[in-house]
Protein backbone atom coordinates (compact mmCIF):
# COMPACT_ATOMS: atom_id res chain seq x y z
CA UNK A 1 0.00 0.00 0.00
CA UNK A 2 1.59 3.30 -1.12
CA UNK A 3 1.17 6.20 1.43
CA UNK A 4 1.99 10.55 0.48
CA UNK A 5 4.26 11.34 3.12
CA UNK A 6 2.90 14.15 4.72
CA UNK A 7 5.56 17.09 5.37
CA UNK A 8 6.40 18.23 8.72
CA UNK A 9 5.76 21.98 10.26
CA UNK A 10 7.06 24.86 8.94
CA UNK A 11 8.49 22.80 5.22
CA UNK A 12 7.52 23.78 2.33
CA UNK A 13 4.93 22.13 0.05
CA UNK A 14 6.99 21.78 -2.94
CA UNK A 15 6.58 19.05 -5.65
CA UNK A 16 10.25 18.93 -5.96
CA UNK A 17 10.70 18.42 -2.24
CA UNK A 18 11.92 14.65 -1.30
CA UNK A 19 9.57 14.88 1.96
CA UNK A 20 6.52 15.03 -0.61
CA UNK A 21 7.51 12.06 -2.22
CA UNK A 22 5.10 8.69 -2.68
CA UNK A 23 6.64 6.04 -0.73
CA UNK A 24 6.33 2.28 -0.13
CA UNK A 25 5.91 1.97 4.01
CA UNK A 26 7.62 -1.97 3.65
CA UNK A 27 10.23 -0.99 1.51
CA UNK A 28 11.19 2.52 3.46
CA UNK A 29 12.67 -0.02 6.53
CA UNK A 30 14.93 -2.04 4.54
CA UNK A 31 18.58 -1.54 3.49
CA UNK A 32 19.47 -1.47 -0.08
CA UNK A 33 21.08 -4.65 -1.03
CA UNK A 34 24.13 -4.93 -3.68
CA UNK A 35 27.33 -2.99 -4.52
CA UNK A 36 27.56 -0.03 -6.05
CA UNK A 37 29.66 0.54 -9.22
CA UNK A 38 32.68 2.01 -7.50
CA UNK A 39 32.87 -1.17 -5.57
CA UNK A 40 33.03 -3.12 -8.70
CA UNK A 41 35.46 -1.26 -10.62
CA UNK A 42 37.70 -1.39 -7.35
CA UNK A 43 37.43 -5.13 -7.53
CA UNK A 44 38.43 -5.24 -11.61
CA UNK A 45 40.97 -2.74 -10.74
CA UNK A 46 42.32 -4.84 -8.08
CA UNK A 47 42.40 -7.88 -9.93
CA UNK A 48 43.93 -6.82 -13.22
CA UNK A 49 46.73 -5.23 -11.28
CA UNK A 50 47.07 -8.90 -9.46
CA UNK A 51 47.44 -10.33 -13.09
CA UNK A 52 49.79 -7.85 -14.40
CA UNK A 53 52.34 -9.52 -11.59
CA UNK A 54 51.75 -13.05 -11.36
CA UNK A 55 51.73 -13.16 -15.41
CA UNK A 56 55.29 -12.21 -16.14
CA UNK A 57 56.30 -14.42 -13.12
CA UNK A 58 54.50 -17.20 -14.64
CA UNK A 59 56.10 -17.23 -18.04
CA UNK A 60 59.82 -16.57 -16.38
CA UNK A 61 58.89 -20.04 -14.18
CA UNK A 62 57.51 -21.91 -17.47
CA UNK A 63 60.79 -20.71 -19.32
CA UNK A 64 63.19 -21.82 -16.30
CA UNK A 65 61.29 -25.56 -16.38
CA UNK A 66 61.90 -25.98 -20.01
CA UNK A 67 65.53 -25.08 -19.23
CA UNK A 68 66.03 -27.60 -16.54
CA UNK A 69 64.12 -30.22 -18.95
CA UNK A 70 67.02 -29.74 -21.10
CA UNK A 71 69.74 -29.98 -19.31
CA UNK A 72 68.37 -33.41 -17.45
CA UNK A 73 67.92 -34.78 -21.32
CA UNK A 74 71.56 -34.03 -21.56
CA UNK A 75 72.58 -35.49 -17.89
CA UNK A 76 70.52 -38.68 -19.44
CA UNK A 77 72.44 -38.51 -22.66
CA UNK A 78 75.64 -39.10 -21.15
CA UNK A 79 74.38 -42.14 -18.62
CA UNK A 80 72.96 -44.08 -21.90
CA UNK A 81 76.37 -42.90 -23.83
CA UNK A 82 78.05 -44.70 -21.09
CA UNK A 83 76.12 -47.62 -20.54
CA UNK A 84 76.35 -47.80 -24.86
CA UNK A 85 80.12 -48.13 -24.93
CA UNK A 86 80.26 -50.47 -21.70
CA UNK A 87 78.65 -52.82 -24.71
CA UNK A 88 79.56 -51.66 -27.61
CA UNK A 89 82.99 -50.58 -27.14
CA UNK A 90 82.80 -47.22 -28.91
CA UNK A 91 80.07 -44.35 -28.57
CA UNK A 92 76.59 -44.54 -30.36
CA UNK A 93 76.90 -42.02 -32.97
CA UNK A 94 72.94 -41.59 -35.05
CA UNK A 95 69.64 -40.12 -34.60
CA UNK A 96 68.57 -39.55 -31.14
CA UNK A 97 65.93 -41.69 -30.33
CA UNK A 98 66.93 -44.95 -31.32
CA UNK A 99 66.31 -48.28 -30.59
CA UNK A 100 70.42 -48.90 -30.04
CA UNK A 101 70.41 -46.21 -27.90
CA UNK A 102 68.42 -46.65 -24.52
CA UNK A 103 67.64 -42.80 -24.28
CA UNK A 104 64.44 -40.80 -25.18
CA UNK A 105 64.73 -37.23 -24.67
CA UNK A 106 61.85 -35.21 -23.14
CA UNK A 107 58.64 -34.38 -25.48
CA UNK A 108 59.27 -30.45 -26.86
CA UNK A 109 62.86 -31.60 -27.06
CA UNK A 110 65.26 -32.48 -29.50
CA UNK A 111 68.70 -33.78 -28.89
CA UNK A 112 71.51 -33.68 -31.49
CA UNK A 113 74.94 -35.68 -31.07
CA UNK A 114 78.04 -34.18 -32.71
CA UNK A 115 82.21 -34.85 -32.99
CA UNK A 116 81.52 -38.34 -32.40
CA UNK A 117 84.42 -40.36 -32.23
CA UNK A 118 85.88 -43.47 -29.94
CA UNK A 119 87.30 -41.23 -27.50
CA UNK A 120 84.68 -38.61 -27.42
CA UNK A 121 81.35 -36.54 -28.16
CA UNK A 122 79.05 -33.56 -27.97
CA UNK A 123 75.64 -32.68 -28.18
CA UNK A 124 72.88 -29.51 -28.24
CA UNK A 125 69.66 -29.81 -26.93
CA UNK A 126 66.93 -27.47 -28.12
CA UNK A 127 63.05 -27.29 -27.20
CA UNK A 128 59.74 -25.66 -28.10
CA UNK A 129 59.12 -22.67 -26.15
CA UNK A 130 62.72 -21.12 -25.52
CA UNK A 131 65.44 -19.85 -27.70
CA UNK A 132 67.71 -20.93 -25.32
CA UNK A 133 70.07 -23.78 -26.48
CA UNK A 134 72.20 -26.40 -23.96
CA UNK A 135 75.06 -28.15 -25.04
CA UNK A 136 77.62 -30.70 -23.47
CA UNK A 137 80.50 -32.82 -24.78
CA UNK A 138 82.86 -35.59 -23.24
CA UNK A 139 86.11 -36.55 -24.28
CA UNK A 140 87.55 -34.78 -27.75
CA UNK A 141 84.00 -34.60 -28.60
CA UNK A 142 83.81 -30.51 -27.89
CA UNK A 143 84.23 -28.26 -26.76
CA UNK A 144 80.23 -27.77 -28.17
CA UNK A 145 78.88 -23.92 -28.01
CA UNK A 146 77.94 -22.82 -25.26
CA UNK A 147 79.57 -25.94 -23.40
CA UNK A 148 83.48 -25.22 -22.23
CA UNK A 149 83.95 -27.59 -19.76
CA UNK A 150 84.00 -31.32 -20.52
CA UNK A 151 81.20 -33.20 -19.00
CA UNK A 152 79.28 -30.08 -17.70
CA UNK A 153 75.78 -28.99 -19.79
CA UNK A 154 76.07 -25.16 -20.08
CA UNK A 155 73.07 -23.03 -21.78
CA UNK A 156 72.62 -19.71 -23.95
CA UNK A 157 71.88 -17.33 -21.78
Amino acid sequence: MWVRRRPTAGAATNLFDPGDQMTDPERSSERRRGFTLIELLMVVVIIGILAAIAIPKFSTSKEKAIHAKMKGDLRNLVTSQEAYTTNNVSYYNGPVPNAALTYNPSPGVTVVLSNVTPSGWGATATATGTTWTCAIFVGTGGPVAPATVDGLVACTP
